[in-house]
């Protein structure tokens, strides 16, 4: 029996075990947007802790402005050109609100099998993250049961913030850059492509979120006595805002596409031959129609191509009933998802300039930036990226998908911009796991083939 075998074969023997160490980490009710919950946040960091200190982990609970980072390095195999990987996830999770649409108590984890038998984990943070990251600590767990220590360097990075926008990871990552500039970061906190199919996720969207407000007149005015004469900020920001596209769904600020790649041709092949319909994606929520860019595929519009969306738009009289005004100022948010190598201060620049190249005598506009991160792109050459399909393809029975994701983790972009390292995305989350939502859940398959595909993805970084 091979090493890798033995692995495998001790993680199946364990795994009701291992779902007992996640079913306790559950419990911990980590939530960290509410300070009511800083001592559980802490404990849930402590737990972590202790538990990577049983499989070869020197540990430390590092402090930060808010919840603590918990930090573990393992040497393991440090043979000539093997990778030094950090692992990064996160303890904490959502609030629970609103608990009364819980079945059962949010932190009270249980199994439930569906009809069917398919069994699933429910509980806050059983998918997002303490259940995704876990597959990663059970996977070590295995191979230092087998072989007394690790296949290569490990350093771990188990934030308590993320569910609150990492406010503190951003600066302890960069005042502890020279101790964290390793080869390789994997993360476990995104998604497979469906509950057969695996996938890694090679791409994040950037994002840029603005505000722009118009000013014309200085009150708002009765609409019989000043209509047809005094501008109208409404009339004037919906027309600047509908011409941010063309007729054929393409976005028409200038230089936009500055930086937008095309997709190496089998990427693009696997990415057609998953044949996703607008019927399966929009039907699910009452659309029929793509509205992107019409000469791009479905899976394209929300994964791998920019985008720009009007958030809300708020101006003049909208409570019950009527009221004839001229409004003096209304105001849009606007937000843009950035892919390749767009420039965030570049895009938001482009976008002040088309608003105000179409500004009318008698209007003032101010801007708001409230977000501005760049995309992050694996390189599809990258060995590790072959290395963990082709891992994932083994232990699922079917090829591993490289496809981006139409969101943004902020982090991952540090882990490249400051630390110089790309980041190797691997996640196990379906669908209907009801993240952030009530009832949250994840797979107990997810969770089992997930140990099992981190132990053949570090068995097959280990390789030179």
């Amino acid at each position: 029996m091979s090493t890798l075998e033995a692995v495998l074969s001790r993680i199946d023997q364990d795994i009701d075990k291992s779902l007992e160490r996640l079913f306790a980490l559950l419990r911990i009710a980590s939530v960290s947007t509410d300070p009511a919950y800083k001592d559980q946040c802490r404990a849930a960091a402590e737990y972590m802790a202790a538990d990577l200190a049983t499989i070869g982990f020197a540990t430390e609970v590092r402090p930060t402005a808010g919840h603590p980072v918990v930090v573990g390095k393992a040497n393991g195999h440090a043979a000539a050109k093997t990778p030094r990987v950090l692992f990064y996830g996160h303890y904490d999770v959502q609030p629970v609100d609103p608990l009364d649409l819980w079945k059962t108590p949010p932190f009270e984890p249980r199994i439930e099998t569906l009809p069917g038998g398919r069994k699933i984990i429910i509980a806050r943070g059983a998918c997002d993250d303490k259940g995704q990251a876990m597959t990663f600590v059970e996977a070590c767990r295995a191979y230092h049961a087998v072989t007394g220590k690790l296949p290569l360097p490990i350093t771990m990075m188990i934030e308590g913030e993320e569910e609150c926008g990492s406010m503190n990871l951003f600066k302890f990552v960069r005042d502890n850059a020279e101790e964290f500039k390793l080869d390789l970061a994997l993360v476990c906190d995104t998604a497979m492509w469906d509950a057969e199919t695996p996938s890694v996720t090679t791409s994040l969207r950037g994002l840029v979120y603005e505000d722009v407000k118009l000013t014309c007149a200085d009150r708002d005015l009765h609409s019989g006595v000043f209509g047809g004469a005094a501008q109208n900020p409404i009339r004037i920001l919906t027309k600047i805002l509908s011409a941010m596209w063309d007729d054929n769904g393409r976005v028409t600020i200038p230089g936009f596409y500055d930086g937008v790649k095309e997709l190496p041709a089998d990427i693009k092949s696997d990415l057609k031959g998953l044949n996703l319909t607008a019927d399966k994606f929009l039907g699910q929520v009452g659309l029929k129609v793509p509205a992107g860019e019409k000469d791009r595929m479905l899976i394209e519009q929300i994964t791998t191509r920019p985008t720009a969306e009007i958030n809300g738009i708020v101006g003049g009289y909208t409570g019950e009933g009527a009221k004839t005004v001229i409004p003096g100022q209304a105001s849009g948010k606007v937000s843009f998802r950035l892919v390749g190598a767009q420039d965030p201060v570049k895009i938001r620049d482009a976008f002040h300039a088309f608003v105000r190249a179409r500004l009318p005598a008698d209007c003032q506009v101010e801007f708001a930036s409230f977000a501005g991160s760049p995309a992050v792109q694996l390189s599809f050459d990258n060995p590790a990226l072959n290395k963990a399909r082709n891992a994932l393809a083994e232990e699922w029975g079917k090829k591993a998908l490289a496809v981006g994701a139409g969101g943004s983790i902020p982090i991952v972009d540090d882990f490249k911009r400051v630390l110089g390292m790309d980041s190797l995305l691997v996640g196990f989350a379906l669908d209907d796991d009801r993240v952030h939502s009530p009832n949250e859940k994840f797979d107990l398959k997810c969770f089992h083939k997930g140990i099992r595909s981190w132990a053949r993805i570090l068995d097959a970084l280990s390789r030179a």
